[in-house]
């Protein structure tokens, strides 16, 4: 019998897979497609030597990540952190700009900037690592800093209220903040929205928002080769579709949706309601490209800035998100573009990649080409002559390509409230499951979306002390190949 098996190869898969690898077990991952990496995968999706990012494109999660850190990623990798976390623009050519720079931020945001300041100072003394250690696990445990959960639940209850358009006087600071509140992909304001918002705009003041030198993929290779380094095995090509086609295994992590967990369990899962109770959100549909120069933006600010949310004002935000939540494709709709090849040469040499997603309601069949195009065209005047080549997925491709992401919500399951706390069901141990030895580590589980490996890490820490009996999490620190002698 083989210790443990790992069904899915995206980060938070690999990162389980990792663990109980480097705590001395025999592991194989099984990943269906033919690429690694699920969520953190690149390649060459319009022409040979363009490097596109396939699902997510900058991390802001990576540096406040417990388990990143361990695993020491930065060793491992190049990541290149903009001095711009992420930039707003503004009707009139003018933007909002959120810098690595908190005091920055705030100098700019004018007679908003006291606010701002006093709504991310504290969490971002340390570079972030104590807010991503007390969101980073079960919400129903233990606090590790309390005061900082408390610090971070008010705000969130706050700006998750119907007041919460009161904290700014000044357009700008409203746009910047809304804007990223809006990668929740659901109705604003929110308990939901604003918590994970929140989190990614002080991680953007903390130590920002950074992209791996040669896509996102590098991420994906980092874990897999330090799996396969400790006697890790992963299978590629082999979709599993019933938990009797892997083999014994003392622990089964699955890195995949209740959903999929349901089908996967068949009858054995004597108890399945509480699974399918689990509500998945709305969608996106994106659209890769490849651009003679680099994006026109208006205010030439946003030109350095790797990350820009195309929403217009707070008020076209919301009524926008409304739309889609309402079912409806929105008229002004949000439009999230990275632009990695404003650091990353490596991306398209001579030319310039853009990644660019808008949302849609779940299951949406619509190519989303042209809506992204003339939003961005509204703010950056120019910019459909500098396309030279695209490819689109509507949410419906989205999810063929990573049944994770169902019916294109790739946050793999509605990122409410409620959902935040029980993730994928109320308790102190979300990862564990009714059946003995079985587990979920994906984005459905706590602490929810995003690249930082937290699900594979917590359910992993869990089958170890479980199955194995292993209480101290081993020692993932990066150790550099031996030169050979001479």
């Amino acid at each position: 019998m083989q210790d443990a098996v790992v069904v899915g190869s995206g980060p938070n898969g690999l990162a389980a897979a990792v663990m109980l690898a480097r705590a001395g077990l025999s592991v194989t991952v099984y990943e269906g497609t033919d690429r690694i990496g699920g969520g953190v995968s690149s390649a060459e999706l319009i022409e040979p030597g363009v490097i596109n990012d396939v699902c997510s494109a900058v991390h802001p999660m990576v540096f406040p990540s417990e388990f990143f850190r361990r695993f020491e990623l930065s060793r491992r990798i190049e990541l290149l952190v903009p001095e711009i976390s992420y930039g707003h623009p503004l009707e009139d050519g003018r933007a909002a700009i959120a810098y690595r720079d908190l005091d920055r931020t705030a100098s700019e945001l004018g007679a908003d900037g006291a606010a701002w300041r006093r709504l991310f100072a504290p969490f971002v003394h340390d570079d972030g690592l104590t807010l991503g250690q007390t969101i980073g696990g079960s919400l129903l445990a233990v606090p590790r800093h309390p005061l900082t959960l408390l610090r971070f639940g008010l705000r969130s209850l706050w700006h998750g209220s119907a007041f919460s358009g009161g904290t700014f006087s000044g357009e700008e600071a409203k746009a910047l903040l809304t804007g990223v509140f809006a990668h929740t992909i659901q109705r604003m304001p929110s308990l939901g929205s604003a918590a994970a918002g929140l989190a990614l705009a002080a991680f953007g003041h903390a130590e920002g928002w950074p992209i791996p030198r040669g896509g996102s993929g590098a991420i994906a290779t980092a874990l897999a080769d330090d799996l396969v380094a400790h006697g890790g095995r992963i299978e590629t090509g082999s979709w599993i579709t019933d938990l009797d086609e892997l083999p014994p295994a003392r622990a089964t992590l699955l890195d995949v949706t209740p959903r999929a967990f349901v089908q996967l369990a068949g009858e054995r899962l004597r108890s399945p309601a509480r699974y399918r109770r689990f509500r998945y959100g709305n969608a996106a549909a994106k659209v890769d490209m490849v651009l003679s120069d680099a994006v026109p933006w208006a205010d030439p600010r946003l030109r350095e800035a790797i990350t820009v949310h195309v929403g217009g004002s707070r008020a076209e935000m919301l009524a926008a998100e409304r739309a889609v939540a309402s079912g409806r494709h929105a008229l002004s709709p949000y439009v999230l573009v990275t632009q990695p090849s404003v650091l990353d040469e490596t991306r398209a040499p001579g030319r310039h990649v853009l990644w660019a997603y808008t949302h849609v309601p779940a299951g949406s069949q619509d190519d989303p080409t042209e809506a992204i195009v003339s939003r961005i065209e509204q703010f950056a005047p120019g910019f459909r002559d500098t396309i030279l080549a695209s490819v689109s997925r509507s949410a419906d491709e989205v999810e063929a390509h990573n049944p994770n992401d169902v019916a294109g919500d790739i946050a793999s399951g509605a990122v409410t409230g409620w959902q935040l706390i029980a993730r994928p069901t109320l308790g102190a141990h979300p990862w564990s499951t009714p059946l003995d030895g079985v587990y979920l580590c994906s984005a459905s589980t706590v602490p929810g979306p995003g690249v930082h490996g937290l699900a594979g890490w917590n359910a992993a820490r869990l089958a170890l002390r479980t199955e194995f009996g292993i209480v101290e999490p081993p020692d993932l620190s990066y150790r550099p190949p031996a030169t050979p002698a001479g």
